[in-house]
């Protein structure tokens, strides 16, 4: 990710809770971490105060009969693959 340099204005109480955490080399990867980490909080919230649902039924035909079909169908393909795997397996030991 490309940076770019700016000037931030911090209470020097904050400043020395900062630099007590992570020394002053570490500023900047810091409040990077901090300040993305709150974008995505906010985010978060922003789209869970939309009025309009986040999940579509039409978005997600798999699911038209309930999860518990679906996962059992996941479950058997995933089944096969490690049979199949394990057939493999022992034919090369062979």
């Amino acid at each position: 990710m490309a940076t770019i340099r700016t000037h931030v204005i911090l209470p020097s109480e904050v400043l020395r809770e900062i630099d007590a955490l992570v020394g002053q080399r570490g500023r900047s990867a810091f409040l990077a971490e901090v300040a993305l980490q709150e974008v995505r909080r906010r985010k978060l919230l922003a789209l869970l105060d939309r009025k309009e649902p986040v999940w579509k039924d039409q978005d997600h035909p798999e699911l038209k009969y309930g999860a518990a079909p679906w996962i059992s169908k996941m479950r058997r393909s995933e089944q096969k693959l490690r049979d199949k795997e394990r057939t493999r397996v022992v034919a090369k030991q062979r």
